[in-house]
């Protein structure tokens, strides 16, 4: 059986094609109807619920992802590659990693204009995580059980710059991370004038002063999610918590989704009460692996990237559609993580 041709638009989908995705896949039926409904609360990414009508071993609803309505973010995600990366984790690289992620029963995309879709398993009943409200430590520990799972399978494999979508960047090419922040830093603070207070400005402008170290890691590196937060994470449903929106992946250090993590998802006197025990319970799943490391060590790449969830706030509140969600999300990931870097002296790692 050959792969269904792609529809990536979420109102052309129909009953008969969803019967050959479904099938493509081992799931045996035919969907006689459909009815579907945008959930979420992704601004690259545009989610559909579709509830299912048939017969057979068919699922009650499924979920497909699409490209963004919003022009702004559609542009944002093909400038960034972000569809052609996360279509290509579930087809090449999910199945090498142990962390969960929703069952995909289709995944294709047209590389010349990145139109995409993306056909998964219903995570429901589970919730989404709050970003805006936070999580517990207890939730924190199984997002770092989950995140030690992604990075202990390709710690240090050499063979993942073999895809040029993970391939590092050579020494002479600027990186873009750098070039984007110091592009719009200026205007972000300007934007949130209101709502940053005056050691949040300061923090801004002492990242982007120290960028070219902050991005220039020569360690042992791994997949790495790079946007690992609550909004990205259901808790419940089939499992304790499964991990979505692989649109950002990269190679760099393990330490990139802790820290970020860490410093967006935990309120300020949560993370800084227990963050010490939750790097050593990350640390402890990273030893099944094989992968041991010294304490010090691993507490110098945890204050290294402190700044991580502020340098993401600063850039993608000022490439992507604009939102008062995601006005709030920004600024909570942005003043959490500046008062993160601030509190472990992220700073003067770089000297």
């Amino acid at each position: 059986m050959s792969k269904p041709a792609l529809i990536h638009e979420a109102e052309k989908i129909t009953p008969d094609w969803l019967t050959e995705v479904l099938n493509f896949a081992g799931v045996s039926g035919r969907v006689h109807s459909l009815t579907s409904k945008s959930i979420g609360t992704g601004q690259v990414g545009e989610n559909v619920r579709f509830e299912l009508k048939g017969e057979g071993e068919l699922p009650e609803s499924i979920v497909g992802k699409f490209a963004s309505n919003d022009p702004v973010s559609k542009q944002t995600g093909v400038q960034l590659q972000n569809y052609i990366k996360e279509v290509f984790f579930y087809n090449e690289l999910a199945a090498s990693v142990d962390i969960q992620t929703p069952v995909v029963h289709y995944a294709d995309i047209i590389d010349e204009t990145h139109d995409f879709a993306i056909i998964m398993e219903d995570l429901a009943p589970g919730e989404q995580g709050d970003q805006l409200n936070g999580c517990s430590v207890d939730d924190a520990a199984l997002a770092l059980e989950e995140l030690a799972k992604l990075h202990g399978p390709r710690w240090g494999d050499q063979s993942l710059g073999q895809y040029p979508l993970l391939a590092p960047r050579k020494v002479e090419e600027p990186d873009p991370a750098k070039s984007i922040y110091q592009m719009v830093q200026t205007g972000f603070l300007e934007k949130y004038a209101s709502r940053l207070g005056n050691a949040d400005h300061e923090m801004v402008l002492g990242v982007g002063g120290v960028m070219d170290q902050y991005t220039d890691f020569t360690g042992e590196k791994t997949l790495i999610h790079i946007d690992y937060r609550l909004d990205n994470m259901m808790f419940g449903g089939p499992y304790p918590l499964a991990v979505v929106d692989w649109q950002s992946i990269s190679l760099g250090c393990a330490f990139n989704d802790l820290s970020y993590f860490m410093g967006t998802s935990l309120l300020p006197d949560d993370r800084a009460e227990n963050e010490e025990a939750l790097l050593k319970h990350y640390l402890d799943v990273l030893k099944s692996y094989g992968v041991e490391m010294k304490w010090n060590e691993a507490w110098a790449l945890y204050r290294r990237y402190a700044p991580a969830g502020l340098i993401m706030a600063v850039i993608a509140s000022m490439i992507v559609g604009e939102t008062d969600r995601g006005n709030d999300m920004f600024m909570a990931m942005a003043t959490r993580s500046s008062q993160m870097s601030s509190e472990l002296e992220s700073l003067k790692v770089f000297g």
